[in-house]
């Protein structure tokens, strides 16, 4: 009990340190995805000074008094945009390190970043006056910050935005004791149009972190979807991957009582001696991949390709109250299909299947980090002598005295071979041959 519970809760950790690592590769990508957008957002508005500038000159002296205004918001701008390109440098370079960014220099960055505004703010101020300065465009500018801290997919962090843009705003505000054209101070005005940019910014952090979830929820979803996949290859259905995910799989190894077949396909390598290795690989894929569906359909999975042939078991890692008839089913499917395909080709395959029913350990078996599905005993070692007594036969389907006894009244075919001296075993057994 300790071993399995050990098992698992390593088995736990390592599934959270995957979804970790993905859930911060994501957060950092959308994190580049913002970046970019506030360096296209200064060269905008670079582009648009310089527009103004040729465009209309008296324009951008009525707002400048002369070009040193403009001098210095180019230069607060170019430093704003290689600040960003800095912070993209190091976006990517823990991108390839698979690490996050320090919480800290987050919050140092959206106070950096959100405090351009102000700064550009406070040169048209002093430009154009407090009146004209806070009622212009600039002040919305801070909209696009909050808009794109949602990109940080924290709650906290767009919160910060969204208050340091309303503190900020406010207090240049107040600081330049902004006044109505009749004279009456606007500190209710500024402080509405504050407290709207901070709502704005719970906003945005609400969105991100709805975002994030809906984030964590796919690569948690995906996390598992590869775990199965990993454990039992990539030859497995979608529907069994979906009941794996649904009803989960046990880490440690446990006792089952199942259907192990072994597929192997006879003379196949005499007959690969004389064509190019892709006509070999073209003409396996397709048998294989007749073969597997027919498995999918069946309800059994292939648990490894073994070159010439594969494993398929019935009854786990799902467990099947009727796997000795699945599997003699999916046999004689099987021989049908393989018939068929070989009516259409010059190059026909004769298969070999040996069925056994009975326990086996099933189980999880690898490193923490890589882990194969597989299952060990007696009964995977006789299914597999069962399929080679076929080439002594000329037989194509056997099955053990245990299959036969599961099919009872389906079995009537089942042609008893008499009992057998196997290879490894001490006793003579019993062996019936399926048409």
């Amino acid at each position: 009990m300790v071993s399995v519970a050990s098992g698992k809760a390593r088995q736990k950790a390592v599934l959270s340190e995957e979804f970790e690592r993905e859930l911060t590769r994501e957060v950092l990508r959308t994190e580049l995805l913002r970046v970019k957008a506030l360096i296209a957002t200064g060269g905008v508005m670079m582009a648009m000074l310089t527009a103004t500038f040729v465009i209309d000159p008296a324009i951008s002296n009525r707002i400048w008094r002369g070009t040193e205004g403009m001098v210095r918001e180019y230069a607060l701008l170019t430093g704003f945009m290689l600040f960003e390109v800095w912070v993209l440098s190091q976006i990517r370079r823990n991108l390839k390190l698979d690490r996050d960014l320090p919480v800290i220099r987050r919050y140092i960055g959206a106070f950096i970043e959100t405090s351009l505004p102000t700064l550009i703010l406070i040169l048209q101020i002093r430009s154009m006056g407090a009146n004209q300065a806070l009622g212009f465009v600039l002040p919305l500018v801070y909209f696009i910050f909050v808009i794109l801290s949602t990109l940080r997919l924290d709650f906290w962090l767009s919160t910060f935005t969204g208050s340091v843009a309303a503190v900020e705003l406010l207090a240049v505000a107040l600081y330049y004791n902004s006044v109505s054209d009749s004279g009456e101070p606007l500190i209710y005005f500024h402080a509405v149009r504050s407290f709207v940019i901070l709502v704005c910014g719970v906003l945005a952090g609400s969105v991100g972190a709805q975002l994030r979830r809906q984030f964590a929820a796919s690569i948690a979803a995906a996390t598992a979807r590869d775990r199965v996949t990993n454990l039992f290859g990539q030859h497995v259905s979608p529907q069994v991957v979906e009941r794996l995910m649904a009803e989960g799989t046990s880490a440690a190894g446990d006792l089952r009582r199942i259907a192990v077949m072994f597929v192997d396909f006879r003379g196949f390598t005499a007959g690969a001696q004389s064509r190019t290795p892709q006509e070999v690989v073209d003409r396996l894929d397709g048998a294989f991949a007749v073969l597997v569906d027919i498995l999918d359909q069946h309800g059994g999975i292939v648990n490894k390709f073994l070159g010439d042939g594969f494993l398929a078991l019935f009854g786990a890692p799902l467990e099947a109250s009727d796997a000795a008839h699945r599997a003699v089913a999916a046999g004689r499917d099987m021989l049908t299909a393989m018939g068929h395909i070989n009516a259409q080709t010059s190059w026909p395959l004769r298969i070999g299947i040996g069925i056994h029913f009975g326990e086996v350990v099933a189980g999880n078996i690898g490193s923490p980090r890589r882990k194969e599905y597989t299952v060990i005993g007696d009964t995977v070692n006789f299914a597999s002598r069962l399929e080679a007594l076929n080439k002594e036969f000329g037989s194509q389907l056997l099955i053990s005295a245990s299959v036969r006894e599961a099919l009872g009244d389906d079995g009537e075919d089942a042609v008893a071979l008499g009992e057998v001296t196997v290879r490894g075993y001490e006793q003579p057994v019993a062996v019936f041959q399926l048409g």
